[in-house]
């Protein structure tokens, strides 16, 4: 499937998810006006939380989609009134948003820059040692703190790690790429480098490996990072993804947030 997509199509992929998850139709991130949908829980969802958002906003550069418990409905048409879906993330109207967060115990948590991948594979040559590590492989590797970015904490069923690939230098790793299966179309890269092998492009490598190998296996691979991690755009630019959309989402509270 992923590997036989067109460019259109894996956007139209895309949008689809995006779309179960913010309760709304694909074609409403295309309208010039801003969207307001209910939260809700998709059973086709990226299952990044076992309950429903209080608030998440996603734009792919026109309007803004905002998926929001209804209590804060009425406060969110006033807000967007007369903006830029693509100027409600800047930090001025963050500032008004977060002071109205605050008043049902929410704040929002980091923004992310996604990617999507151009539909071609892409040639790679390398000199590392290469090593591949299928989901069995990864269970040892499960709470090291060396690779927050590459794997998840700890096994995750609901987006299970599937595929690592590994540079080596003797019996030492340099760096991992993985990915989780998000949905089972859907496979997002993440990378770690050691600090003494950065700067040799071993991250460059082990991504494109990844990314090659997971449209082989008929999914389409995506990568997220924040705004201010220029090293990680780098990596995804020069790996054969581009910029396509920019979510973000509410986090409760914590008690220190209260705290005079």
């Amino acid at each position: 499937m992923g590997f036989n997509l067109s460019k259109k199509e894996i956007e139209e992929k895309i949008k689809n998810q995006i779309a179960f998850e913010f309760n709304c139709s694909p074609h409403d991130f295309d309208k010039s006006e801003n969207v307001i949908a209910v939260a809700c829980m998709s059973e086709k969802r990226r299952k990044f939380s076992d309950k429903p958002f209080f608030l998440q906003m996603a734009t792919f550069g026109k309007s803004t989609v905002i998926s929001a418990d209804e209590s804060i409905h009425s406060w969110l048409n006033e807000w967007v009134k007369g903006k830029q879906g693509i100027w409600l993330f800047e930090q001025h109207n963050y500032f008004e948003l977060e002071c109205e967060l605050g008043k049902h115990g929410y704040k929002m948590a980091l923004t992310h820059h996604m990617f999507m991948p151009e539909p071609e594979l892409m040639e790679i040559h390398t000199d590392l040692k290469i090593k591949w590590l299928e989901q069995k492989d990864i269970t040892p590797f499960y709470g090291n703190e060396k690779f927050p970015n590459a794997i998840c904490d700890k096994f995750n069923p609901e987006r299970p790690d599937v595929l690592c690939v590994v540079a080596m230098d003797g019996d030492k790793i340099m760096g991992m790429a993985g990915c989780s299966a998000d949905t089972p179309e859907l496979w997002q890269i993440g990378i770690d480098v050691l600090p003494e092998y950065r700067g040799r492009g071993v991250a460059k490598t082990l991504v494109t490996l990844l990314r090659n190998e997971t449209f082989r296996r008929d999914a389409i691979p995506y990568y997220g990072t924040s705004l201010s991690n220029l090293p990680s755009w780098k990596t995804a630019l020069e790996c054969g993804f581009k910029p396509f959309w920019i979510e973000a989402e509410s986090q409760p509270l914590e008690k220190k947030d209260f705290a005079k």
